[in-house]
């Protein structure tokens, strides 16, 4: 099997050390999955067939309003992994690398890189960075082009028939690759064959191989296991789009195209597929089929998650291991009138994110909270033993992982053109131009109606809440 992989240091591990014999320092498990909403059983969609993300979250904490700091991959995985704000584009992790390689001493430490200046063996697989892999260049292969530098002692790609980072990226069964100029690429599909005969197979393969490597190792582990899926095209075996036969799927909420100034947008990476004459926009039936194998997509990752932790569970290392799963963004399934992510609407921001922790009490209980991405890093640092660095721009999450009803915080949001804030009431949007977008989500209108003409003393407020936010960021 063709694997793109980089050996920042070698001899770090040293082979058949006993588990036991290692220091009580917590390892940490980072498992990010790509483009998925929190239409899963354990945040609510109880027509979502997810055991082992629930599973996963009835043994820590669900944080059921967790919001992204922007609603693309690229700046939203660069926020994560650093626990600053960056720039709003999905070069964000390649301009920070551009500006460390020019100044060095101008740019901190990456959440890998400060964990693995702290004694842990860090690893990536897969999709963690935006790129799979994590580098640049052709194919996203180039060893010289990294997206994090000086972060991972192992940044791992497999790639098998696809045969490099972005024919994975974009792949369906058996090495099929999006091509990049021009032709037709089906928005979803469902072969049969075993989980391998699409990427996220052989990602998670990586994965039990490299978690089984760190477990017999005498030295705490971050390991870091990125799911392509469920981003398009919705491709996944056969097998996981039968689980949806006969299922029913609730209606589709706001399905209405807003009126006024928003962040709307016509779905442009969703409408350039292979959609055989059809729009899930005025096609109620195509809009189920999208539907079902977006959520295929979903229960093929959730059986990777399930894989990864029955192999943590089998080296004993789940014992002392800080587990997080954490969605990258939402995604739209044709509310408001968008099929995609790149809104500031409530589904393009809100994703899963579930801690689970050795020690913490009350473990099943859910959150609702308000907390942001930028939480991630200095939640890390707390429940490891690392110091937390001044440089991180986000509030660590231990009080609610001690105490599940303790309060959250407002979450910001950027994109080129606006900006957000969430509160545990309102949500406020600010356009570049200056319009205003208010909603208030105690409402049944939610974000359908914007208010923010009636109410110009909220604005005010909120927008200065905003404004302090960005500039502390």
């Amino acid at each position: 099997m063709k694997t793109i992989t980089s050996l920042v240091v070698l001899g770090l591990m040293v082979a058949g050390a006993a588990h036991a014999d290692r220091p009580d320092q917590p390892n940490v498990l980072l498992l990010c999955i790509d483009d998925l909403r929190p239409e899963l059983n354990c945040f609510g969609a109880t027509h979502i067939h997810s055991p082992n993300i629930d599973r996963l979250a009835a043994q820590g904490r669900a944080f059921q309003r967790h919001y992204v700091n922007a609603p693309s991959c690229g700046p939203s995985r660069c926020t994560m992994l650093t626990g600053r704000t960056g720039a709003p584009g999905n070069e964000a992790l390649f301009l920070r690398a551009k500006q460390l390689a020019g100044n060095p001493d101008s740019v901190p430490p990456s959440m890998p890189e400060w964990f693995r200046s702290h004694g842990f063996t860090t690893v990536s697989v897969g999709k963690v960075s935006h790129n799979p892999g994590g580098r640049g260049g052709k194919g996203w292969a180039d060893d010289a082009i990294l997206e994090v530098p000086n972060a991972w002692d192992r940044h791992l790609m497999p790639v098998g028939e696809w045969e490099t980072p972005l024919g994975a990226m974009h792949g369906l069964a058996h090495g099929k690759t999006r091509p990049q100029k021009g032709g037709s690429y089906d928005v979803f599909e469902s072969a049969v064959g075993p989980d391998t005969i699409y990427p996220d197979g052989l990602i998670a393969e990586e994965g039990l191989r490299q978690l089984e490597e760190l477990a017999a190792g005498d030295k705490p582990f971050f390991l870091a296991i990125g799911l392509i899926k469920p981003h398009l095209p919705f491709g996944a075996p056969k097998k996981y789009l039968d689980l949806y036969d006969g299922i029913e799927f609730p209606p589709i909420p706001f399905a209405a195209k807003p009126t006024g100034k928003t962040t709307w947008h016509a779905s442009a990476e969703f409408m350039k597929y292979n959609r055989w004459g059809k729009d899930p926009r005025n096609d109620p039936a195509f809009a189920l089929e999208v539907r079902r194998h977006y959520a295929a997509c979903v229960s093929y990752a959730d059986k990777h998650v399930g894989d990864i932790l029955a192999k943590l569970k089998a080296t004993g290392a789940d014992r002392n291991t800080i587990i997080v799963l954490w969605g990258d963004h939402g995604w739209q399934l044709g509310e408001h009138g968008i099929w995609g992510k790149h809104s500031l609407f409530e589904e393009a921001l809100r994703s899963p994110l579930i801690v689970v922790a050795p020690g913490v009490e009350t473990a099943g209980q859910q959150s609702d909270a308000v907390v942001e991405s930028l939480d991630i890093f200095p939640t890390l640092c707390d429940l490891a033993g690392v110091a937390t660095p001044d440089f991180a721009q986000g509030v660590s999450l231990l009080p609610i992982l001690k105490i599940p009803d303790a309060p959250g915080h407002p979450a910001i949001a950027y994109q080129s053109r606006a900006n957000t804030i969430r509160t545990d009431r309102y949500r406020l949007i600010v356009h570049q131009r200056g319009e205003v977008e208010l909603y208030d989500h105690a409402t049944p209108e939610k974000e359908t109606v914007n208010i923010a003409s009636d109410h110009p003393d909220l604005v005010a407020l909120l927008k200065k809440q905003l404004a302090e936010k960005l500039e502390n960021k």
